[in-house]
């Protein structure tokens, strides 16, 4: 009886019925976690290089820790749950399409991936894709359960890029913009480490009864 009991998944109640959480829908929240701070970290250390070792052999290595964040990244977005189906496929086509435009930037030009975007700003209009689906995940986070970081680093990012591409900021505030990137990033990361799992996996209702009405349209 008490085997029994212990081994019953828990029921909630949603807006559109009564749903449990199974393993798989755990494991998808901790891949997508896994991601995340996986993605944190290598943009952190790429960050540290940039901002405090400048050299040629650091600037080297920034080329695979941010294919490393890509793929990171592309496993959160792949396991994240969001209620719009719609929103979800274009996080994930904004992110194919970055990581394209790195790829392409990567192996077409002679010089270090990272000299190559600073040196052509022009570069962020296809690589920043990948950083408005990351911006898409902190929006989502920002809105879902009101974190101060992805508050923050939500208007973070635009402004960086935008502000890099078009040549307004100076390079002390790219770097300043940079580094609180890097740090919140990094925290936001860590905090959902320790977040309980169901609130990462919403109201299941909500998703079987978009399910039925796509299927029923």
């Amino acid at each position: 009886m008490t085997t029994q009991t212990m081994s019953t998944p828990e029921v909630y109640q949603g807006q559109f019925g009564q749903f449990t959480i199974n393993e798989s829908d755990r494991t998808s929240v901790i891949i997508y976690r896994a991601g995340l701070m996986v993605a944190s970290l290598c943009f952190a250390v790429g960050s540290f290089l940039i901002l405090f070792y400048p050299q040629p052999a650091a600037i080297q290595a920034i080329t695979p820790l941010y294919s490393c964040f890509c793929l990171a990244l592309g496993v959160s977005l792949l396991t994240i749950h969001i209620y719009m189906i719609l929103l979800h496929r274009v996080l994930q086509a904004f992110w194919l399409i970055g990581s394209i435009a790195a790829f392409m930037v990567g192996h077409f030009d002679n010089q270090p991936f990272a000299i190559t975007v600073y040196n052509q700003p022009l570069t962020i209009l296809g690589i920043g894709f990948t950083f408005a689906a990351l911006t898409g995940i902190y929006i989502k986070e920002a809105f879902c359960f009101n974190r101060l970081e992805t508050k923050i680093l939500t208007p973070i990012v635009p402004l960086l890029l935008l502000g890099h591409l078009v040549g307004i900021l100076p390079i002390q505030a790219e770097q300043i913009l940079l580094g609180i990137w890097a740090i919140l990033f990094l925290v936001f990361a860590l905090r959902k480490v320790f977040q309980a799992i169901p609130p990462d996996i919403g109201d299941k209702s909500v998703f079987t009864y978009l399910q039925t009405q796509s299927q029923t349209n």
